[in-house]
């Protein structure tokens, strides 16, 4: 983005380029969209940024001070894709538009059009279709800081959301990672915050809160007190003003109708989700920053835009409260067991418009006729869904009750809209006209009538020409410029310039010569010409008048019309969890306050969908049980075994029942938890110069730090990144504290296998496995859990299906066979009695040279043969099992099983 600095000196400049300079002074922080004609043109280091960003040519547009101005343009008609490729990067963008037409600048006797900046687009104030995410709403954060009190505002301009919250510092992180702001303005000491820094890069506006936060505040909503709309601390308040001169300071003063402000009590009633934990379950985004293979896509059975953003809401801030959840249970039970009611609903919802959006394009002014048409079809679409509900033989549950009251709009409005607007053949355009139907306004139907009965007269006017100037092939045509000509051929043409056939009102009067054509007017023409374009003008005047009592109208129930979108959105997202529940055999969850968590039967549901999208084999289903006295499990087992699935998959459980959705198990019974906390998988953070051990005992440390007794964990492989002695140290002291000291529900794996011995010294702690079976020489991964401990990490095994080259695979397993045996002669059982000491490090043992490493040491590996290779392998094989090489056992076994001399090995 250019600074003010970049932006040359205005003296010498010529009128157009100007006005470029005022608003480039007013907003030098932002691209400057300058309307020149049919373009918007962009200048000096504005143009050099947007030619590179969109890709299009740079040139030179005149001079000035004597230099060439750098231009770059694009067609008014495409503005809003090139307007989107700049929005997404991040650039701020100033639209300087044509306040007048060139007949208005004449009249006035102007050189140059008034232009002035109607409005400025930055990446959280787009209110276009084209620049928004339909199923995501696009959050402004603003932030402030009063004394030691802290907090946060942020307003959807595309809907109307506003909400506010007071939180500590250190919590920003999650509320970024739940909200995921599109743009933030802050006060420059909280704009550099690393949080807010590392997430909206090049998005941050600096300002500062207004003076008097809520003065601002009571005058935009109309209200006396702020009280009516709940508890404000005074951060709270300065974080919401803030946003709101934000807005009304890229929408040029004007204001989105909004929402009052709802604050939210901070953890208190939504389930705490931290940003790790956010990323490592992958539930709006994956861990690439993609949004296919994630929790919302694999739940989303939603038919509008609009439920889809409740959706991801949801998911995003799972509630916390018992009550809460079970309102939402209730509905969608109700739902799955009335069938037919939910066919009804989702055929009625099916292609619903975005309400929302378009109310809020009205409010400010930048709407087109398909919004007031969105308006129209939402309101019938409404009341078909009032209409479905109605079939159902019971009364449903408070929210679909309360939903279905919300749905009865004024009979009014929708009566109104109803009559007024042409449905059927809506124009893309304001300027187009016919968006009023015929029938509404009977003087717009008599200024059309005068309009376009202007074709009868201009056929008998042609005719009457025609015969009065002698010529067959006169046609009547229109020029933008000049209104009706009379055109005729050349030759023709000449013979009327030279001897006029006609006077009085058919005098011809030429206006035009072209190469095999000449053009002429009369006073009959011109007469005609006038009184067409002056109906048309009327009729203009008057549709604008009408659509202006439309929005207005549409505005003054503005609330009412917000209720029932809201209202559509959740029923849909209801009917949509239903629907999802029914196809995939989900379960209600039984919510409890005792601190359990039993899962029969669960699946993963992003796995399952995954499976089922490429057709692979059905997933596998697992129990998992951490009620009380065994709330902490231990998993072990090799990698591609399942072990990160399992663990991901109870999680989201918990994301899943306290979203209000049921969950893809058989049967499930969870007490409330608070806080969740997943750490599975790893990576460095390079930027912040963190390795990936740094990252995983930051992660760890959040934690140990935050958890309580009714949090959920699930932790993989801590330790893992270090040194053995250090990483099983860790993990072990760890393991200790989630069981001793926060008492959570837990579930931890690892491949340490030493910390099985724990089984035993923490009473609630049980071992799991995940099962495998080795069959034929290979082994089969069952992705099965079971009780006890894993023997083998089976991690050669991994890496030859990884694709390891033969000959390190080969070595991998020499070596693993060396180590296993010193740690049997080492004596490894009594680990568990000496690791919790940690006084002093653990003594190494002296291991004499056994016949089987001085075996290996004698092979000479690259002289052998097929045959000698075999012969070694059964001479190692005889050594390990204690035995002599020359026994019978071994001669009877080789002459049992011969191998070809293939150089094969079999394992």
């Amino acid at each position: 983005m250019t600074s003010p600095d970049d932006i040359p000196l205005a003296e010498g400049a010529t009128p157009a380029l100007a006005q470029w300079f005022v608003a480039k002074n007013a907003h030098p922080d932002a691209l400057v969209f300058f309307r020149m004609g049919d373009f918007f043109e962009m200048f000096f280091g504005d143009a050099r940024i947007a030619a590179d960003a969109l890709d299009i040519a740079l040139s030179f547009r005149g001079e000035h001070r004597g230099e060439p101005v750098p231009m770059c343009g694009v067609p008014v008609h495409a503005w809003e894709s090139y307007l989107a490729r700049l929005i997404r990067q991040g650039h701020r963008v100033a639209i300087c538009d044509q306040m007048e037409t060139p007949e208005q600048a004449k009249k006035r006797k102007a050189t140059t059009l008034r232009r002035e900046v109607v409005r400025v687009v930055t990446p959280a104030t787009v209110t276009e279709d084209g620049l928004l995410d339909a199923a995501r709403p696009a959050w402004l954060l603003a932030l402030a800081e009063v004394g030691s009190g802290f907090a946060a505002a942020w307003i959807d301009v595309s809907t109307g959301g506003f909400e506010t919250m007071a939180l500590p510092r250190d919590e920003l992180g999650a509320l970024l990672a739940r909200i995921e702001p599109v743009e933030a303005c802050a006060p420059r000491e909280l704009a550099e915050l690393p949080d807010l820094a590392q997430r909206l890069p090049g998005r941050i506006a600096e300002r500062a809160p207004p003076r008097d936060p809520g003065r601002l505040l009571r005058e935009a909503f109309g209200v006396a007190t702020l009280d009516g709309f709940g508890r404000f601390t005074e951060a709270e308040l300065a974080a919401a003003a803030l946003a709101l001169s934000y807005v009304r300071e890229t929408q040029a003063g004007a204001l989105p109708r909004l929402d009052p402000p709802r604050p939210q009590a901070g953890a208190a009633g939504t389930l705490a989700l931290d940003a790790a934990t956010r990323r490592s379950l992958e539930i709006l985004r994956d861990q690439r920053g993609g949004t296919e293979a994630t929790l919302f896509v694999a739940v989303d059975r939603t038919l509008t835009a609009a439920g889809a953003r409740e959706l991801a809401a949801r998911l995003s801030a799972p509630l916390a409260e018992a009550e809460a959840v079970g309102a939402r249970h209730d509905a969608v039970s109700f739902l799955l067991e009335a069938e037919a009611v939910r066919a009804a609903l989702r055929a009625a919802l099916k292609g619903a418009p975005d309400m929302a959006r378009a109310l809020g394009r009205l409010a400010l002014d930048r709407f087109f006729p398909r919004d007031l048409g969105a308006l129209a079809h939402g309101f019938a679409r409404a009341e078909a869904v009032r209409a479905a509900l109605a079939e159902a033989a019971l009364p449903g549950p408070p929210l679909i009750e309360a939903a279905q009251a919300a749905l009865r709009l004024d009979p009014g409005l929708t009566e109104e809209f109803g009559r007024a607007l042409n449905l059927e053949k809506m124009p893309a355009r304001l300027e187009d006209g016919g968006v009023i139907a015929a029938g509404y306004d009977g003087e717009l139907d008599a200024l059309r009538r005068l309009r376009d009965g202007a074709r009868e007269a201009v056929a008998a006017l042609q005719m009457e020409l025609a015969q009065a100037w002698g010529v067959a092939s006169l046609k009547i045509r229109h020029h933008q410029q000049f209104g009706f000509l009379a055109e005729v051929p050349a030759v023709a043409g000449q013979k009327l310039v030279q001897a006029p056939p006609a006077s009085g009102a058919m005098a011809p009067i030429h206006r035009q010569t072209m190469a095999n054509a000449m053009r002429f007017t009369c006073t009959a023409l011109a007469e005609l010409d006038r009184k067409v374009a002056e109906a048309g003008e009327r009729a203009t005047t008057r549709e604008r008048a009408c659509i202006t009592h439309l929005k207005t109208l549409a505005l003054r129930h503005g609330s009412q019309v917000a209720e029932a979108a809201r209202a559509l959105a959740e029923l849909d997202l209801h009917a949509a969890a239903a629907t999802l529940a029914a196809e995939g055999g989900w379960c209600r969850p039984e919510l409890t306050e005792r601190a359990e968590f039993c899962i029969t039967a669960g699946r993963h549901p992003v796995v399952e969908a995954v499976q089922k999208r490429a057709r692979g084999p059905a997933f596998v289903p697992n129990d998992c049980d951490l009620s009380p006295g065994r709330r902490l499990c231990l998993l072990t087992g090799p990698n591609m075994a399942g072990k990160s699935t399992w663990l991901r998959q109870n999680a989201l459980m918990v994301v899943l029942a306290q979203s209000g959705l049921f969950v893809p198990a058989t049967a499930a019974r969870m007490g409330l938890v608070d806080r969740l906390f997943s750490r599975v998988g790893g990576g460095d953070d390079i930027a912040g110069g963190r390795s990936t051990f740094m990252v995983e005992m930051a992660e760890t440390a959040a934690i140990l730090n935050q958890a309580t007794a009714r949090s959920l964990v699930v932790l993989d492989e801590v330790g893992r990144g270090t040194a053995t002695w250090d990483g099983l140290a860790i993990a072990w002291s760890v393991l200790e504290a989630l069981h001793d000291r926060i008492r959570c529900r837990a579930i931890f794996a690892s491949h340490f296998h030493e910390l099985t011995a724990l089984a035993g010294r923490l009473p609630e702690l049980q071992l799991a496995r995940m099962q495998v079976r080795e069959w034929r020489g290979e082994v089969v991964f069952q992705h099965l859990v079971g009780p006890g401990a894993s023997e083998r990490s089976w991690g050669v095994h991994v890496a030859r299906l990884a694709g390891v080259p033969r000959p390190v695979l080969k070595r991998a397993a020499e070596v693993l066979a060396a180590l296993e045996a010193r740690a049997r002669a080492g004596g490894a059982d009594t680990l568990a009695e000496e690791l919790p000491l940690f006084a002093q490090p653990l003594p190494a043992k002296a291991v004499p040279p056994s016949p089987l490493h001085a075996e290996l040491a004698a092979i000479d590996l690259d002289a052998l043969s097929p045959r000698e290779a075999q012969d070694a392998l059964y001479r190692l094989k005889a050594l390990a099992a204690g035995k002599d090489d020359t026994s019978a056992e071994v001669v009877a076994a080789q002459q049992e099983n011969p191998v070809a001399e293939t150089g094969d090995t079999v394992v």
